[in-house]
This record gives C-alpha cells, sequence and structure tokens, in this order.
C-alpha cells in the first residue's frame, strides 16, 4: 500500500502518544489516561475502517502500513 492518508496517520500518532502517557501512572490517573488511549484508539480504529471499506482494500494491510509509517518517522514515545 502506497498512498497512505495523513488522518490515520495523524490518528495513529495520537493514539501512541496517549498509550505513551500510562507509563508510570496508578489507580485513578492510569483509568483516566486508560480512557483518553482507549478513545484514541477507537478514533484511529473507526477511521481505519472507514476508509477500508471506502477504498475497497485490506483493513490489515492499512493498519500495517499506517502503523509502520509512524513507528519509522517516529521512536517509540513509551519508555
Amino acid at each position: 500500500m502506497t498512498d497512505i492518508p495523513d488522518e490515520l496517520v495523524e490518528l495513529e500518532r495520537s493514539c501512541e502518544a496517549e498509550r505513551a502517557k500510562l507509563a508510570g501512572l496508578c489507580g485513578e490517573q492510569y483509568d483516566a489516561q486508560w480512557r483518553a488511549w482507549r478513545g484514541a484508539a477507537e478514533a484511529f480504529q473507526t477511521a481505519l475502517s472507514a476508509y477500508a471499506v471506502r477504498e475497497g482494500g485490506s483493513r490489515y494491510e492499512l493498519e500495517q502500513a499506517v502503523k509502520q509509517a509512524v513507528r519509522h518517522t517516529q521512536e517509540d514515545p513509551a519508555p
């Protein structure tokens, strides 16, 4: 897959940033941040599914391409 929508890349970056914020948290702070991460992940997955349906491509291949693009443009934000 060569054409990765910027919207999907940004949503995945947002998801990864929210995941990274979980490090070191516990209790209510962890729970609140987990919900923020879950919301970001749901937004990414919803947009991913809609794009794959609209374009008629493989959802799995698109997801892998987006994740690879994000990982290659930044280091893992989680320790």
